[in-house]
């Protein structure tokens, strides 16, 4: 195995034990509750609700029927619980639809019945349906102009929940006097389940003067009936709200747990893991120039650790896109990474999605080294010209460092390392 080799295979091993510990086949079935009285509904959304549903199978004892929707490609068989596809992170009509039978489905239960709501990340596309006098068209409009802001998962959901008839709380308020129990894999930083895809069975703590306060800071003007919808005043359930009291959440698999297990193969290997966060947010080049500094520290300081060392860290950055390229945030980070690093030896680096696939490419990420710029530019690649026109994927498609792993069946959201070699 050559120099330039090793490391890039550990950094796939780090990232390979960051899915395995999120993985729903592994995280779901601790945390299945008890059959009810009468009868289980299963319900869910996101980009690992259909594993999510294939893993309740295979550990229930007693009759269930149910459905989910998750991304188009992410789906899996099952015998029972029936699983639709749709579009992911623009919401279609495959969305709104499924999203109005779950809602169907919890009505008309009684408090002996139980709601099995399995929500991961990308349930709050998914869950695609509109509050009264808004269109899936007014959805789409406000989803695409959020995406290109630069707006936090945060603001995002806030600003979603109330333009939804499901999210928000409203499904848990639905399913009443039915118990809710919701497993949930924690895709944003902070892991807040009024946060995680939306909260469909969580109180929401937000406001519509919060919605929009997110448009103003962005500049974003509403369609119209989405501005008249965030003056209505109808607001999503509140915390203490009694249609939720018999509402359970459970975090069953967080990005923390996912960067401790890649952790774990980097002290093996004899790298000092050196975990940064699990929930750094902001623009993505602009973390990457932080992610720089800190591995320069270490290499000629040791500080926070000595080298060789393994810088970790997940959250969710974002892109405020300005130019015509192709790539999602991870290609945006790693692309950022390299030009600042300029080449110097001993640094080698991953960025992913833990979901497969960064923004709507066909990869999960990157893997980038010393060598990446001068390979690069003996390709014809400018760097710096490529960064600012948003284009990370074509840079490292270009060098062939993409890193495709398909539709993971999971999400706990960005998954970056870079490891540190002590200077020769």
């Amino acid at each position: 195995m050559s120099p330039e080799t090793a490391p890039r295979a550990l950094l796939r091993r780090m990232f390979d034990a960051a899915l395995a510990a999120c993985d729903p086949a592994r995280c779901v079935p601790p945390f299945l509750p008890l059959p009810p009285k009468g009868r289980t509904v299963v319900v869910g959304a996101g980009k690992a609700a259909a594993a999510m549903a294939q893993a309740v199978e295979a550990h229930w004892k007693g009759p269930l029927t149910g459905l989910v929707v998750t991304r188009y490609g992410h789906g899996v068989a099952t015998r029972h619980i029936e699983v639709v596809e749709a579009s992911h992170p623009v919401p279609d009509a495959a969305g709104a639809a499924a999203a109005a039978r779950i809602l169907a489905a919890v009505g008309g239960l009684t408090a002996d019945d139980l709601v099995l709501c399995l929500i991961s990340g990308g349930a709050s596309a998914l869950l695609a349906l509109a509050a009264p006098g808004l269109t899936l068209a007014d959805k789409q409009a406000v989803n695409r102009a959020l995406l290109k802001s630069g707006a936090t998962i945060t603001e995002m959901n806030c600003v979603r929940k109330h333009l939804s008839a499901i999210k928000g709380g409203r499904l848990a308020a639905a399913a009443a006097p039915a118990r809710v129990v919701t497993l949930v894999i924690s895709d944003v930083p902070g892991d807040d389940p009024s946060v995680i895809g939306s909260g469909p069975t969580v109180a929401d703590p937000t406001t519509f003067a919060d919605a929009r306060a997110v448009f103003a800071k962005y500049g974003i003007t509403p369609p119209p009936a989405v501005a008249a919808r965030l003056d209505s005043g109808d607001e999503t359930p509140r915390p203490g709200d009694r249609r939720l009291a018999g509402s359970e959440v459970i975090l069953i698999a967080r990005p923390q747990d996912s960067l401790a297990a890649a952790a774990g193969v980097a002290a093996a290997e004899g790298y000092g893991p050196v975990i940064l966060s699990d929930s750094l947010e902001g623009e993505a080049r602009d973390v990457a120039l932080v992610h720089a500094g800190i591995a320069r520290q270490i290499r000629r300081h040791g500080q926070p650790g000595m080298a060789p060392a393994a810088l970790i860290s997940g959250g969710e950055t974002t892109v405020t896109v300005r130019g015509m390229g192709r790539g999602g945030r991870n290609a945006e980070f790693l692309l950022a990474l390299t030009v600042a690093l300029n080449g110097e030896a001993g640094f080698h680096a991953i960025a992913c999605d833990t979901d497969g696939i960064d923004g709507t490419e066909d990869n999960a990420g990157a893997l980038a080294g010393p060598d990446s710029l001068a390979r690069a530019a003996a390709k014809g690649l400018d760097a710096k010209a490529m960064l600012a026109n948003n284009d990370g994927y074509s840079f490292f498609a270009g060098i062939g460092d993409l890193v495709v792993t398909g539709p993971t069946l999971t999400n706990v959201n960005d998954f970056r390392a870079i490891l540190v070699d002590p200077a020769a």
